[in-house]
């Protein structure tokens, strides 16, 4: 029988050899990640419900990466790493990525693919509703709750349902003043915020597998924010390169039958599509920059999974090349490597960190820092009444801290045209 991709991977993890779409099966889990949000809390149901002296399943599959609440003098924010490493130290967990340490990573879903965990054709959970972001590299990814964690840490299965899966075909080439974030912003404009909820958003066509594996990672990354259970891209030679490059991990392909059942099919041509925004204080309200162009903004924040990558600072930098910001504008590298990447990548002669340094901007430690507003101390808290304009990928009252912010969602191609002006600018005014 026909399946989806998404169905052939969980058939895979099922140890069967066809699964349909609402069915529960038991999954073996590949891989398991948490941070120091949800770890500390799922350590606890873990010690609960297994017992003295239980061990993790498997602790080469367990992988721990603190991103969210670390630059903090905040009490209860230290409290959770020290629940963290007390937790790996005991477990004897290798993939244990300690904030403060030469091991200290970044945000946990950029790492996973910079460290290899990323890996075609297997199933990963974490405690971390963008877990989806992995299912750029062909693979499985789905964010679960704190006691699902648990039962996974000591069984190393889950019993989950088989979701329909709803396919996404960007036709034709990508114009220079699109990115990633506009597809996936459309598209939640055009299907809502739960538009496909329980279900798995397969993205397609010419324009997708033109794209970096970190422009694909921003469409998986924001499945969720309509609901999805996971997004995926089918493995092409470019997921292959950047896999092998990382990991010498055997993986299996695989790809849709062409005659698989599909809940709905979408299709876009993206040279009818233009630079678009979410505006407050939903991802799906939906509009064209040009539409909004002119709102006053006070602060521009190029950051977070979403939005932290090397392709997305290289993009930005494309814009901010020879100008000067006009408000606050935050550059917030992801992770460790791509804080790196701002010192060795170049455009016109000048490394990247100069090129946001001469052009006003601020460069922060890599976190997931302001895209979860954190204890009052941590960097770039909003304060009353600021209107952002962001590359993060959620922007409900109080995401981004105060309440009253109001916060735009855009293309870091948009938050850089839009921080020279200091009001919603299309991208093109800049190209």
């Amino acid at each position: 029988m026909a399946q989806t991709i998404t169905q052939k991977i969980l058939s895979r993890a099922a140890n069967r050899k066809f699964v349909d779409a609402g069915e529960n099966v038991w999954l073996n889990v590949d891989v398991l990640l948490t941070h120091d949000v949800c770890g500390p809390p799922t350590f606890d149901i873990f010690n609960h419900e297994f017992g003295a002296g239980a061990k993790v399943w498997d602790p080469e599959k367990v992988v721990v990466l603190p991103d969210h609440y670390i630059f903090t003098s905040n009490e209860h924010a230290r409290r959770n790493i020290d629940l963290l490493r007390k937790f790996a130290a005991e477990q004897h967990l290798p993939n244990y990525y300690d904030v403060g340490t030469e091991r200290y990573k970044g945000v946990c879903h950029v790492a996973l693919a910079e460290e290899g965990f990323n890996v075609p054709g297997t199933v990963l959970f974490g405690t971390d509703s963008h877990t989806c972001t992995s299912g750029a590299f062909g693979m499985f990814g789905s964010g679960i709750g704190n006691t699902d964690a648990a039962f996974i840490l000591g069984t190393g299965k889950l019993w989950e349902k088989v979701p329909e899966s709803m396919k996404f075909t960007f036709d034709g080439v990508m114009p220079e003043y699109l990115m990633a974030k506009d597809l996936i912003l459309q598209i939640l404009g055009d299907i809502g915020t739960d538009g496909a909820t329980y279900r798995a958003l397969e993205f397609d066509g010419e324009a997708i597998h033109s794209l970096p594996m970190e422009e694909r990672m921003t469409l998986t990354n924001m499945a969720i924010e309509a609901g999805g259970m996971s997004g995926i891209i089918a493995v092409d030679e470019v997921t292959e390169a950047f896999v092998k490059a990382r990991t010498s991990k055997p993986y299996e392909i695989f790809h849709s039958d062409p005659d698989a059942r599909y809940h709905s099919v979408h299709r876009y041509d993206v040279s009818k599509l233009e630079p678009v925004v979410a505006k407050p204080h939903s991802p799906d309200n939906l509009a064209t920059v040009r539409s909004v162009e002119g709102t006053p903004i006070t602060k521009s924040y190029i950051g977070s999974c979403t939005g932290g990558k090397l392709t997305d600072f290289r993009m930005a930098a494309k814009i901010l090349y020879g100008q000067k910001v006009a408000i606050t504008t935050n550059i917030v590298p992801a992770t460790v490597q791509v804080a790196a990447g701002l010192d060795s990548e170049t455009h016109e002669g000048k490394t990247l960190r100069e090129i946001f340094v001469e052009s006003g901007c601020n460069i922060a430690l890599p976190s997931c820092a302001a895209c979860l507003g954190g204890p009052s101390d941590t960097f770039g808290r909003s304060v009353d009444r600021d209107v952002v304009v962001s590359t993060t990928n959620r922007n409900f009252p109080g995401r981004m801290g105060s309440k009253q912010a109001e916060v735009y969602l855009a293309s870091p191609l948009t938050a850089a045209a839009s921080a020279i002006t200091g009001k919603l600018t299309d991208p093109r005014d800049f190209l």
